[in-house]
Protein backbone atom coordinates (compact mmCIF):
# COMPACT_ATOMS: atom_id res chain seq x y z
CA UNK A 1 0.00 0.00 0.00
CA UNK A 2 1.26 3.48 -0.87
CA UNK A 3 2.54 5.73 1.90
CA UNK A 4 1.43 9.21 2.81
CA UNK A 5 3.73 10.92 0.28
CA UNK A 6 2.89 11.23 -3.42
CA UNK A 7 2.13 13.68 -6.21
CA UNK A 8 -0.48 11.93 -8.31
CA UNK A 9 -3.57 14.08 -8.86
CA UNK A 10 -5.80 11.02 -8.81
CA UNK A 11 -4.40 9.80 -5.49
CA UNK A 12 -6.09 10.66 -2.22
CA UNK A 13 -9.57 11.23 -3.64
CA UNK A 14 -11.33 8.71 -1.39
CA UNK A 15 -11.67 9.43 2.30
CA UNK A 16 -12.86 6.01 3.41
CA UNK A 17 -11.39 3.77 4.55
CA UNK A 18 -9.32 6.22 6.59
CA UNK A 19 -5.68 5.12 6.74
CA UNK A 20 -4.24 7.84 8.97
CA UNK A 21 -6.74 8.14 11.79
CA UNK A 22 -4.66 10.79 13.57
CA UNK A 23 -5.19 13.16 10.61
CA UNK A 24 -8.94 12.49 10.46
CA UNK A 25 -9.34 13.00 14.22
CA UNK A 26 -7.37 16.25 14.09
CA UNK A 27 -9.56 17.50 11.24
CA UNK A 28 -12.72 16.82 13.26
CA UNK A 29 -11.24 18.58 16.30
CA UNK A 30 -10.22 21.56 14.17
CA UNK A 31 -13.74 21.89 12.78
CA UNK A 32 -15.15 21.76 16.31
CA UNK A 33 -12.78 24.56 17.33
CA UNK A 34 -13.87 27.04 14.63
CA UNK A 35 -14.03 30.63 15.90
CA UNK A 36 -14.02 34.20 14.61
CA UNK A 37 -11.98 37.15 15.98
CA UNK A 38 -14.87 39.58 16.28
CA UNK A 39 -16.37 37.34 18.96
CA UNK A 40 -13.79 38.96 21.26
CA UNK A 41 -14.46 42.53 22.41
CA UNK A 42 -10.93 43.89 22.08
CA UNK A 43 -12.09 47.47 22.58
CA UNK A 44 -12.53 46.73 26.27
CA UNK A 45 -8.71 46.50 26.55
CA UNK A 46 -8.12 50.07 25.40
CA UNK A 47 -8.17 51.39 28.95
CA UNK A 48 -5.34 49.00 29.82
CA UNK A 49 -3.40 50.05 26.73
CA UNK A 50 -3.53 53.72 27.77
CA UNK A 51 -2.03 52.88 31.17
CA UNK A 52 0.73 50.59 29.87
CA UNK A 53 4.37 51.65 29.69
CA UNK A 54 6.12 52.32 26.40
CA UNK A 55 8.12 49.12 26.89
CA UNK A 56 4.91 47.11 27.25
CA UNK A 57 3.34 48.70 24.18
CA UNK A 58 6.56 48.04 22.26
CA UNK A 59 6.32 44.33 23.16
CA UNK A 60 2.76 44.03 21.82
CA UNK A 61 3.61 45.99 18.66
CA UNK A 62 6.74 43.89 18.10
CA UNK A 63 4.71 40.69 18.41
CA UNK A 64 2.15 41.92 15.88
CA UNK A 65 5.00 42.87 13.53
CA UNK A 66 6.11 39.25 13.52
CA UNK A 67 2.88 37.30 13.88
CA UNK A 68 0.87 38.98 11.15
CA UNK A 69 3.06 38.40 8.05
CA UNK A 70 4.25 35.02 9.28
CA UNK A 71 0.75 33.57 9.49
CA UNK A 72 0.54 34.11 5.72
CA UNK A 73 4.06 32.77 5.30
CA UNK A 74 2.94 29.52 6.92
CA UNK A 75 0.09 29.32 4.43
CA UNK A 76 2.55 29.53 1.56
CA UNK A 77 4.62 26.76 3.12
CA UNK A 78 1.52 24.56 3.37
CA UNK A 79 0.26 25.36 -0.12
CA UNK A 80 3.59 24.90 -1.92
CA UNK A 81 5.57 22.62 0.36
CA UNK A 82 3.13 20.21 2.00
CA UNK A 83 -0.30 19.92 0.37
CA UNK A 84 0.93 18.94 -3.14
CA UNK A 85 3.06 16.10 -1.77
CA UNK A 86 0.55 14.35 0.47
CA UNK A 87 -1.66 11.55 -0.80
CA UNK A 88 -4.12 10.90 2.02
CA UNK A 89 -7.53 12.58 1.74
CA UNK A 90 -7.78 12.90 5.52
CA UNK A 91 -4.50 14.83 5.55
CA UNK A 92 -5.76 17.09 2.76
CA UNK A 93 -8.91 17.82 4.78
CA UNK A 94 -6.87 18.87 7.78
CA UNK A 95 -4.42 20.96 5.73
CA UNK A 96 -7.32 22.81 4.10
CA UNK A 97 -8.74 23.64 7.54
CA UNK A 98 -5.31 24.68 8.78
CA UNK A 99 -4.87 27.07 5.87
CA UNK A 100 -8.23 28.66 6.71
CA UNK A 101 -7.10 28.97 10.33
CA UNK A 102 -3.88 30.73 9.31
CA UNK A 103 -5.97 33.23 7.35
CA UNK A 104 -8.24 33.64 10.38
CA UNK A 105 -5.19 34.31 12.56
CA UNK A 106 -4.01 36.95 10.12
CA UNK A 107 -7.41 38.64 10.36
CA UNK A 108 -7.23 38.35 14.15
CA UNK A 109 -3.95 40.24 14.26
CA UNK A 110 -5.37 42.79 11.82
CA UNK A 111 -8.18 43.22 14.34
CA UNK A 112 -5.56 43.97 17.02
CA UNK A 113 -3.84 46.51 14.76
CA UNK A 114 -7.18 48.16 13.98
CA UNK A 115 -8.26 48.31 17.63
CA UNK A 116 -5.12 49.39 19.46
CA UNK A 117 -3.46 52.70 18.49
CA UNK A 118 -0.50 50.96 16.86
CA UNK A 119 1.42 52.60 14.01
CA UNK A 120 0.66 50.08 11.27
CA UNK A 121 3.44 51.21 8.94
CA UNK A 122 5.98 50.99 11.73
CA UNK A 123 4.72 47.55 12.73
CA UNK A 124 4.91 46.22 9.18
CA UNK A 125 8.34 47.74 8.59
CA UNK A 126 9.81 46.09 11.69
CA UNK A 127 9.76 42.58 10.25
CA UNK A 128 12.20 43.61 7.52
CA UNK A 129 14.08 46.43 9.28
CA UNK A 130 14.83 44.67 12.58
CA UNK A 131 17.84 42.38 11.92
CA UNK A 132 16.81 39.66 14.38
CA UNK A 133 13.29 39.51 12.92
CA UNK A 134 14.52 39.67 9.33
CA UNK A 135 16.96 36.82 9.99
CA UNK A 136 14.13 34.57 11.16
CA UNK A 137 12.06 35.41 8.11
CA UNK A 138 15.03 34.79 5.81
CA UNK A 139 15.46 31.37 7.39
CA UNK A 140 11.84 30.46 6.65
CA UNK A 141 11.67 31.89 3.13
CA UNK A 142 14.75 29.85 2.19
CA UNK A 143 12.63 26.71 2.47
CA UNK A 144 9.62 28.20 0.65
CA UNK A 145 11.82 29.20 -2.29
CA UNK A 146 13.04 25.62 -2.57
CA UNK A 147 9.41 24.54 -2.91
CA UNK A 148 8.24 27.29 -5.27
CA UNK A 149 11.21 27.59 -7.61
CA UNK A 150 11.61 23.89 -8.29
CA UNK A 151 9.09 21.07 -7.95
CA UNK A 152 10.28 18.38 -5.57
CA UNK A 153 10.86 14.88 -6.84
CA UNK A 154 9.27 13.20 -3.88
CA UNK A 155 10.37 9.78 -5.12
CA UNK A 156 14.03 10.59 -4.39
CA UNK A 157 15.73 10.60 -1.01
CA UNK A 158 16.76 14.25 -1.39
CA UNK A 159 13.23 15.26 -2.35
CA UNK A 160 11.83 13.55 0.72
CA UNK A 161 14.49 15.22 2.85
CA UNK A 162 13.45 18.63 1.52
CA UNK A 163 9.85 17.82 2.43
CA UNK A 164 10.92 17.01 6.00
CA UNK A 165 13.16 20.08 6.19
CA UNK A 166 10.20 22.27 5.28
CA UNK A 167 8.07 20.67 8.00
CA UNK A 168 10.82 21.12 10.58
CA UNK A 169 11.25 24.78 9.61
CA UNK A 170 7.55 25.63 9.74
CA UNK A 171 5.77 23.17 12.02
CA UNK A 172 8.48 22.64 14.59
CA UNK A 173 10.60 25.81 14.64
CA UNK A 174 8.20 28.55 13.52
CA UNK A 175 4.92 27.26 14.94
CA UNK A 176 6.24 25.01 17.71
CA UNK A 177 8.94 27.26 19.20
CA UNK A 178 8.92 30.81 17.84
CA UNK A 179 5.15 31.29 17.91
CA UNK A 180 4.86 29.73 21.37
CA UNK A 181 7.55 32.05 22.69
CA UNK A 182 5.50 35.02 21.48
CA UNK A 183 2.27 33.52 22.83
CA UNK A 184 3.83 33.30 26.27
CA UNK A 185 4.77 36.99 26.19
CA UNK A 186 1.29 37.96 24.95
CA UNK A 187 -0.44 35.90 27.63
CA UNK A 188 1.86 37.20 30.38
CA UNK A 189 -0.08 40.47 30.41
CA UNK A 190 -3.14 38.63 31.67
CA UNK A 191 -1.04 37.31 34.55
CA UNK A 192 -0.94 40.96 35.68
CA UNK A 193 -4.63 41.51 34.92
CA UNK A 194 -3.93 43.46 31.71
CA UNK A 195 -5.28 42.98 28.14
CA UNK A 196 -7.55 40.13 29.20
CA UNK A 197 -9.58 40.15 25.98
CA UNK A 198 -6.42 40.23 23.88
CA UNK A 199 -5.29 37.19 25.88
CA UNK A 200 -8.56 35.41 25.09
CA UNK A 201 -7.88 35.97 21.39
CA UNK A 202 -4.38 34.54 21.81
CA UNK A 203 -5.86 31.57 23.71
CA UNK A 204 -7.90 30.68 20.65
CA UNK A 205 -4.90 31.07 18.35
CA UNK A 206 -2.84 28.82 20.66
CA UNK A 207 -5.51 26.13 20.52
CA UNK A 208 -5.34 26.11 16.73
CA UNK A 209 -1.55 26.16 16.71
CA UNK A 210 -1.46 23.24 19.13
CA UNK A 211 -3.30 21.15 16.56
CA UNK A 212 -1.03 22.41 13.77
CA UNK A 213 1.95 21.26 15.80
CA UNK A 214 0.31 17.92 16.54
CA UNK A 215 -0.39 17.36 12.84
CA UNK A 216 3.15 18.33 11.85
CA UNK A 217 4.77 15.98 14.36
CA UNK A 218 2.55 13.09 13.26
CA UNK A 219 3.27 13.80 9.60
CA UNK A 220 7.03 13.98 10.14
CA UNK A 221 7.09 10.73 12.10
CA UNK A 222 4.86 9.00 9.55
CA UNK A 223 7.09 9.99 6.62
CA UNK A 224 10.19 8.89 8.51
CA UNK A 225 8.61 5.57 9.47
CA UNK A 226 7.52 4.87 5.90
CA UNK A 227 10.87 5.78 4.31
CA UNK A 228 13.84 3.88 5.70
CA UNK A 229 16.24 5.83 3.47
CA UNK A 230 15.60 8.89 5.70
CA UNK A 231 16.47 7.06 8.90
CA UNK A 232 20.15 7.97 8.99
CA UNK A 233 22.24 9.48 11.75
CA UNK A 234 23.43 12.21 9.39
CA UNK A 235 19.88 13.38 8.58
CA UNK A 236 18.88 13.16 12.24
CA UNK A 237 21.81 15.39 13.18
CA UNK A 238 20.84 17.88 10.46
CA UNK A 239 17.29 18.11 11.81
CA UNK A 240 18.49 18.59 15.36
CA UNK A 241 20.90 21.32 14.28
CA UNK A 242 18.09 23.16 12.49
CA UNK A 243 16.18 23.29 15.77
CA UNK A 244 19.23 24.46 17.74
CA UNK A 245 19.85 27.19 15.14
CA UNK A 246 16.21 28.23 15.54
CA UNK A 247 16.74 28.66 19.28
CA UNK A 248 19.76 30.88 18.71
CA UNK A 249 17.79 33.11 16.33
CA UNK A 250 14.91 33.37 18.78
CA UNK A 251 17.26 34.38 21.60
CA UNK A 252 18.47 37.37 19.57
CA UNK A 253 14.88 38.26 18.61
CA UNK A 254 13.73 38.26 22.24
CA UNK A 255 16.46 40.71 23.19
CA UNK A 256 14.95 43.13 20.67
CA UNK A 257 11.45 42.29 21.86
CA UNK A 258 12.24 43.22 25.49
CA UNK A 259 15.49 45.22 25.49
CA UNK A 260 14.89 46.53 29.02
CA UNK A 261 12.35 44.08 30.36
CA UNK A 262 8.89 44.68 31.79
CA UNK A 263 7.43 43.81 35.17
CA UNK A 264 8.01 40.12 35.80
CA UNK A 265 9.45 39.41 32.36
CA UNK A 266 12.76 39.89 30.56
CA UNK A 267 14.64 38.36 27.62
CA UNK A 268 16.49 35.84 29.80
CA UNK A 269 13.19 34.52 31.19
CA UNK A 270 11.71 34.17 27.69
CA UNK A 271 14.84 32.50 26.36
CA UNK A 272 14.81 29.89 29.10
CA UNK A 273 11.25 29.14 28.02
CA UNK A 274 12.44 28.89 24.40
CA UNK A 275 15.05 26.31 25.41
CA UNK A 276 12.42 24.41 27.37
CA UNK A 277 10.18 24.38 24.31
CA UNK A 278 13.04 23.22 22.09
CA UNK A 279 13.69 20.27 24.39
CA UNK A 280 10.03 19.32 24.24
CA UNK A 281 10.06 19.42 20.43
CA UNK A 282 13.28 17.38 20.32
CA UNK A 283 11.74 14.75 22.59
CA UNK A 284 8.58 14.60 20.48
CA UNK A 285 10.78 13.81 17.49
CA UNK A 286 12.67 11.10 19.38
CA UNK A 287 15.80 13.01 20.42
CA UNK A 288 17.20 13.48 23.89
CA UNK A 289 16.66 16.96 25.41
CA UNK A 290 19.57 19.27 24.64
CA UNK A 291 19.25 22.18 27.07
CA UNK A 292 17.76 20.39 30.10
CA UNK A 293 16.22 23.53 31.61
CA UNK A 294 13.08 23.85 33.69
CA UNK A 295 9.93 25.57 32.50
CA UNK A 296 9.98 29.13 33.90
CA UNK A 297 6.35 29.69 32.80
CA UNK A 298 4.57 26.71 34.31
CA UNK A 299 1.26 28.49 33.79
CA UNK A 300 1.80 27.87 30.05
CA UNK A 301 2.26 24.11 30.49
CA UNK A 302 -1.17 23.13 29.15
CA UNK A 303 -0.55 25.02 25.93
CA UNK A 304 2.91 23.64 25.18
CA UNK A 305 2.25 20.00 26.05
CA UNK A 306 1.12 18.40 22.79
CA UNK A 307 1.13 14.92 24.30
CA UNK A 308 -1.80 15.92 26.51
CA UNK A 309 -3.48 18.04 23.87
CA UNK A 310 -6.84 16.27 23.74
CA UNK A 311 -7.38 16.49 27.48
CA UNK A 312 -6.49 20.20 27.32
CA UNK A 313 -9.13 20.79 24.67
CA UNK A 314 -11.79 18.75 26.45
CA UNK A 315 -11.23 20.81 29.59
CA UNK A 316 -11.14 24.29 28.07
CA UNK A 317 -12.66 24.35 24.65
CA UNK A 318 -16.40 23.96 25.23
CA UNK A 319 -17.10 27.68 24.96
CA UNK A 320 -16.74 27.73 21.20
CA UNK A 321 -17.07 24.17 19.94
CA UNK A 322 -19.32 24.52 16.91
CA UNK A 323 -19.46 20.85 15.97
CA UNK A 324 -19.41 18.75 19.10
CA UNK A 325 -20.67 15.79 17.09
CA UNK A 326 -17.36 15.62 15.24
CA UNK A 327 -15.50 14.21 18.23
CA UNK A 328 -18.19 11.64 18.87
CA UNK A 329 -18.03 10.44 15.28
CA UNK A 330 -14.33 9.71 15.66
CA UNK A 331 -15.02 7.68 18.77
CA UNK A 332 -13.45 10.22 21.11
CA UNK A 333 -10.04 8.69 20.52
CA UNK A 334 -6.89 10.71 20.89
CA UNK A 335 -5.34 11.88 17.59
CA UNK A 336 -2.21 10.07 18.66
CA UNK A 337 -3.95 6.91 19.78
CA UNK A 338 -2.55 4.93 16.87
CA UNK A 339 0.98 6.09 17.71
CA UNK A 340 2.18 6.13 21.30
CA UNK A 341 4.40 9.19 21.15
CA UNK A 342 5.30 8.79 24.82
CA UNK A 343 7.17 5.63 23.89
CA UNK A 344 10.71 6.63 22.88
CA UNK A 345 11.15 3.31 21.13
CA UNK A 346 8.41 4.33 18.71
CA UNK A 347 10.41 7.26 17.34
CA UNK A 348 12.68 6.90 14.35
CA UNK A 349 14.98 9.85 15.07
CA UNK A 350 17.32 9.30 18.00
Amino acid sequence: MAGILGTGIQDGLLLKPVKYKWAYDLYNQAVANTWFPNEIQLGQDLADWKNMSEEERHAVTFLMSYFNPNELLVNKALAFGVYPYVNAAEAHLYLAKQMWEEANHCMSFEYVLETFPIDRDQAYAAHVETPSMARKEEFETKFIKRMTEETLDITTTEGKKDFIRNLIAYNIILEGIWFYSGFMVALSFRQRNLLRNFASLIDWVVRDESLHLKFGINLILTVLEENEDLQTEEFANEIKQMILDGVEMEEAYNKDLLPNGILGLNADYINQYVKYLADRRLEELGFEPHYKVSNPAKWMSAANDTLQLVNFFEATNTSYEVNAVANNESGGQSPSADRNENDPDNSVLK
